[in-house]
């Protein structure tokens, strides 16, 4: 933090920027280390690798039956052990581009 180059202590860094001296040191920190000011980036995801570590075994499931819908996908991946949140499975078909479309003779149904 260029404050901090000029003289001025964490705190005061702290007190100037309206945050807590603890901010001030990590930043400061990250700064010395790193040559970073920007804050890092927030909401890492920390789940999509175990979905993805199954992706040949969801996606041959689904081309055997394209008309599973998530809980019955979820049913059989937990037959073979593997446990995954129908929420992470539609995450998993957005993050692949895949959608479900209904086909017109079962929209008359």
């Amino acid at each position: 933090m260029k404050v901090v180059s000029e003289g001025a202590s964490r705190r005061q860094a702290a007190e100037r920027f309206g945050v807590r001296p603890a901010s001030a040191i990590r930043w400061q920190e990250s700064f010395e280390r790193e040559g970073r000011v920007a804050a890092k980036s927030q909401g890492d995801d920390r789940r999509s690798q175990h979905v993805e570590a199954h992706a040949d075994l969801i996606l041959n499931l689904r081309e055997e039956q394209p008309t599973l819908i998530l809980s019955e996908l979820r049913a059989r991946l937990a037959e073979r052990g593997i446990a995954i949140s129908r929420s992470g499975l539609s995450r998993f078909f957005k993050r692949h581009r895949i959608t479900h479309k209904k086909h017109a003779a079962r929209r008359q149904q």
